[in-house]
């Protein structure tokens, strides 16, 4: 029998059930929909502006910390689960200065602020260690949906909280674990997650009060067992206007019920691959028992670079250089919207304080969906890209709005931003 005869004679490898419920996610199909359509401008893409990568700064710190050969080589070695203790160290200095306070009166071990491989890989592994199958988390409606495509991977149930212009409906969060708990499941409720500020995709923040109540109803409603808020602060740095918030883990008296989860990818250098937690001391070593199994400890080499980097004091000025750059991305799309929607009857845009996008409703007899004639007409024939707002949304695919999108400034300059707007404004007028 030849090795061909062989080969062909096996049988269809069985995938796992996690495997299948995570499969087929948007983030996939938008990436190949880019490839296929190299001159389409990219609305959609969440990444940072190339030009603003910090080339400059990362060889000025590479520099030095290359030159001292017994530091090199400890950067070159394996690290730690928990990670690199010096930039950990400097990165509880940051949070203070965030939340206005001394590093003293955070009330926080260092060993709860733990390094991983960007904050997805932290917003996964929480998952990973409180969720079975059919466990509940709550969810804003919208929001980040990539997580979702990740708690659909653990099998989750993903139970969606209406929204205002000041984020998530503490009343509606409220009615929701009635509901649950009327249903005798309230056992099954893990995790609430939400995305604190300008948040991707609809570039809204929790209000100040909001933030408080949150904790208070987490911390309400852990009657058989501890509901955990997850804050992702992925966006936090990059404020241009507006209020400056306290994170919500900081209304947490006691550091026990807030998960907070935050990332350089957006305000340094995504290919780093550098976020961290700081977790309640209940969850510090399950976390790290999960993530040994996985990765033996996040590139140490990073670290330590990034740990020079912020010794020498450059991730500060690159930040203020980025917040500088991008208020005048997402200005640039506020007025192409005005310019070029504003004669379209019920297309209202949110105007974001800070963030990477904008969210856009259109009127509901204009379907964004990926099976809607938008979407088609304007890869196509008008050459931009957007993210359909659909999914964004947890909960049936029958339920869900499918007249909004989720458009990005991040990658686009002023020119880009502005021409993607005005195609896209023809692909609407064209479809109504």
């Amino acid at each position: 029998m030849s090795l061909d005869q062989f080969t062909t004679s096996l049988p269809e490898p069985k995938f796992s059930r996690r495997w299948h419920w995570g499969s087929d996610q948007p983030i996939s199909y938008l990436m190949q929909q880019g490839i296929a359509n190299p001159n389409c401008i990219s609305l959609a893409a969440g990444f940072v502006d190339q030009g603003s990568l910090p080339a400059v700064e990362i060889r000025e710190a590479l520099g030095t910390l290359l030159a001292n050969d017994e530091r090199a080589k400890r950067a070159l070695q394996y690290g730690t689960t928990h990670g690199h203790v010096e930039l950990r160290e400097q990165l509880l200095q940051q949070l203070a200065r965030l939340e206005g306070v001394p590093a003293a009166e955070l009330g926080l071990d260092v060993d709860q602020l733990i390094l991983t491989t960007g904050s997805q890989q932290l917003l996964s592994i929480t998952g990973e260690i409180l969720l079975d199958p059919d466990d509940i988390v709550l969810v804003a409606a919208p929001t980040y949906f990539v997580f979702l495509g990740t708690l659909n991977g653990q099998g989750a149930r993903i139970v969606p909280v209406e929204t205002d212009d000041d984020g998530m409906r503490m009343d509606a969060l409220e009615t929701k674990l009635g509901e649950i708990e009327a249903a005798g499941e309230l056992e099954r409720v893990k995790l609430i997650y939400l995305v604190s500020y300008y948040e991707n995709p609809s570039g809204r923040s929790l209000s100040l009060e909001r933030r408080r109540e949150a904790v208070e109803i987490a911390q309400r409603w852990s009657k058989s067992q501890r509901i955990f808020i997850l804050e992702d602060a992925a966006y936090r740095e990059l404020r241009y206007d507006g209020p400056e918030l306290p994170s919500i883990w900081s209304f947490d008296a006691d550091h026990e019920t807030v998960i907070l989860a935050n990332t350089f990818s957006k305000t340094f250098s995504p290919g780093l691959r550098i976020g961290y937690g700081v977790v309640p001391r209940a969850l510090e070593r399950p976390i790290c028992d999960r993530k040994g199994n996985e990765d033996f400890g996040s590139a140490n080499f990073n670290q330590h670079l990034l740990c020079e980097v912020m010794k020498q004091g450059l991730y500060e000025s690159h930040v203020t250089g980025l917040r500088k750059l991008y208020t005048a991305k997402r200005d640039a799309m506020l007025r192409a919207a005005d310019d070029y929607f504003a004669d379209i009857a019920g297309a209202e845009w949110v105007h974001p304080h800070g963030g990477l996008y904008v969210w856009m409703t259109l009127p509901e007899s204009c379907e964004a969906s990926l099976s809607g004639r938008l979407f088609q007409a304007a890869v196509e024939k008008h050459g931009v890209m957007y993210v359909p707002g659909e999914f964004c949304y947890a909960g049936s695919a029958d339920n869900r709005p499918r007249h909004q999108m989720r458009l990005s400034f991040g990658v686009q300059d002023e020119a880009g931003i502005d021409l993607g707007m005005r195609r896209l404004a023809a692909a609407v007028k064209d479809v109504l």
